[in-house]
C-alpha cells in the first residue's frame, strides 16, 4: 500500500503558496485494511477515510465513468488494481494532476502524515510545466463528462489571475455548453462554485470565463445581457455595464468585502440590462428591475439568506445612497429606515461597503473618496441616541397609541439627525 499527497496541496506548495487542506489517495489498499489501521469510513459513494489522528481525508485510488448511476452521474471503480497513473487522469486540470510520494523516516521507516517531508513528484501531465508557463489546461477529453468542471476551471481563473487558459480547454468547455452539459447542473453545487470564485483574488475573471465559454448566458442570463449596454459616460467613464459591473466586484475584493457584499456588488445592476434601447444610455428605474432579477437569481440558485437580503437592499437603495448627502433629515432617517439600519447596524456596514465598491468601481474614479459612508454613519449614530422608549412613553402619556407613537419616534430620530447635521 503507497500513501500519496496529491491536487492543491502539491500544487500550492509548488506555488510558495500556504497549504490549507490536504488530500491523499491510497494506492492499492481495500477498505478493510484501511479500517485496519484505524481510518473512519465516510465516503458513501466511494471509498474515503479521515485519518485516526489527522483526520484528513484518504481516498482509494479510483477510476470514474459517465453514467446515469453512481456519484453525480458516475460509476467509480476503487480497487487495488487502479493505478496511481489512472486516479490522476480522472482530475479536472493538469496543475491539480501531481502527486508527491511520501518518503519514509529513515530512522523509523514510517511516515508521518502530519509532516510529509520532500518527496519524488509524479507528473504524468505536465502539470510542473503548466505550473511553470501559468496556463489552465484540463488533463484528458474525460473532462468533457462533468460540467462542474467549468465552474472550476473559471474559478480557478478568479484565483490564480495571471495564469491563461489554454485555447484547447476554451474549445472543449465551449462544446459542453452548446451540448447542453451545463442545463443539468445542481443549483446547489453551482452556487458553491460561484460563491468560492467570488472570494478570489480578481472575482471578475470567474465571469469573463463563463462569458468566454458560453456558460455564463446558461447560468445568469441577468448578468451576462449587461455587457454592451451603456450608461452616460459622465457618470460611468467605463461606459459598458458589463465592465462596470466587473470593476465593482474587483473593488469588493480589494478592499476584502466578505462574501455577501462581493454578491450585492455582482447583482446591484442587473436591471440596465432590461432598459428599453429607446430610452439609453439612461436607467430610470433600474433599481427596482434589478431587485426583481435578484429575487429570480436567488431562487434558483439557492442563494443563502444573508447574501440575498443584503443583495436586495443594495440593489433598491444604491442610488439614493450615492445621493444621501444632498437629503434632509427626514429624507435621510427614511432611508435608515428603509435599510433596517436602526436595527441592523452591522449589515448597514456591509451595505455601505457595497456603495463604496459601487462608486469606486468606474474607470478613473478608483482611488475617489466616498464621504457618504461617514455622512451616514453620523446620520446613523444621531437616530440611534434616540431612548424610544422615553419617547413612547411620552406619547403615550399624551393619549397617542399604535401609528401615532411609531410617528413619535420617528419624529425624534429626524430632530436627532437634523441637530447633529445643524440643518
Amino acid at each position: 500500500m503507497q500513501i500519496y499527497l496529491v491536487g492543491g496541496a502539491v500544487r500550492d506548495a509548488l506555488l510558495d503558496m500556504p497549504v490549507q487542506d490536504r488530500d491523499w489517495v491510497v494506492v492499492g489498499g481495500t477498505p478493510e485494511a484501511m479500517v485496519g489501521l484505524g481510518f473512519a469510513p465516510v465516503g458513501k459513494d466511494f471509498p474515503v477515510f479521515l485519518h485516526p489522528q489527522t483526520h484528513e481525508e484518504y481516498a482509494l485510488a479510483r477510476t470514474e465513468r459517465k453514467s446515469g448511476r453512481g456519484y453525480k452521474g458516475f460509476v467509480v471503480q476503487a480497487s487495488p488494481d487502479v493505478r496511481l497513473e489512472d486516479d490522476l487522469a480522472r482530475r479536472d486540470l493538469t496543475i491539480n494532476a501531481i502527486a508527491q510520494a511520501l518518503h519514509p523516516d529513515p530512522a523509523t521507516g514510517r511516515i508521518d502524515p502530519a509532516d510529509p517531508g520532500p518527496g519524488t513528484l509524479i507528473d504524468p501531465w505536465g502539470g510542473q510545466q503548466d505550473l511553470q508557463k501559468r496556463v489552465l489546461r484540463h488533463v484528458t477529453p474525460a473532462f468533457r463528462e462533468d460540467p462542474v468542471r467549468i465552474l472550476r476551471v473559471a474559478r480557478f481563473a478568479a484565483r490564480f489571475p495571471d495564469f491563461i487558459l489554454a485555447p484547447e480547454t476554451l474549445a472543449l468547455m465551449q462544446e459542453m455548453v452548446q451540448d447542453g452539459e451545463v442545463d443539468h447542473l445542481v443549483p446547489e453545487r453551482v452556487w458553491q462554485e460561484l460563491a468560492r470564485g467570488l472570494m478570489s483574488e480578481r472575482p471578475s475573471r470567474q465571469f469573463e470565463v463563463l462569458r468566454a465559454c458560453g456558460a455564463l448566458k446558461r447560468l445568469l442570463p441577468e448578468l451576462d445581457r449587461l455587457w454592451g449596454v451603456p450608461q452616460r459616460a459622465d457618470y460611468h467613464p467605463e461606459v459598458d455595464t458589463g465592465v462596470h459591473a466587473m470593476m465593482v466586484l474587483d473593488m469588493a475584493a480589494r478592499l476584502n468585502a466578505p462574501l455577501a457584499v462581493r454578491y450585492a456588488c455582482l447583482g446591484h445592476d442587473l436591471g440596465k440590462g432590461t432598459t428599453p434601447a429607446d430610452v439609453l444610455p439612461r436607467h430610470i428605474g433600474h433599481e427596482e428591475r434589478s431587485a426583481r432579477l435578484l429575487k429570480d437569481v436567488a431562487q434558483r440558485l439557492r442563494v443563502p439568506v444573508d447574501c440575498r437580503e443584503l443583495a436586495d437592499v443594495v440593489a433598491r437603495e444604491h442610488g439614493n445612497l450615492h445621493r444621501s448627502s444632498d437629503f434632509g433629515a427626514a429624507a435621510l432617517v427614511r432611508l435608515l429606515e428603509r435599510c433596517d439600519a436602526l436595527r441592523k447596524p452591522e449589515r448597514f456596514e456591509e451595505i455601505l461597503l457595497a456603495c463604496e465598491c459601487d462608486a469606486r468601481g468606474r474607470l478613473g474614479l478608483e482611488e475617489k473618496p466616498y464621504p457618504q459612508a461617514a455622512h451616514l454613519r453620523q446620520v446613523l449614530a444621531a437616530a440611534r441616541s434616540v431612548i424610544t422608549a422615553d419617547v413612547a412613553a411620552e406619547a403615550a402619556a399624551r393619549g397617542a397609541q399604535g401609528k401615532a407613537v411609531g410617528d413619535a419616534v420617528h419624529a425624534a430620530r429626524v430632530h436627532a439627525v437634523a441637530q447633529s447635521l445643524g440643518l
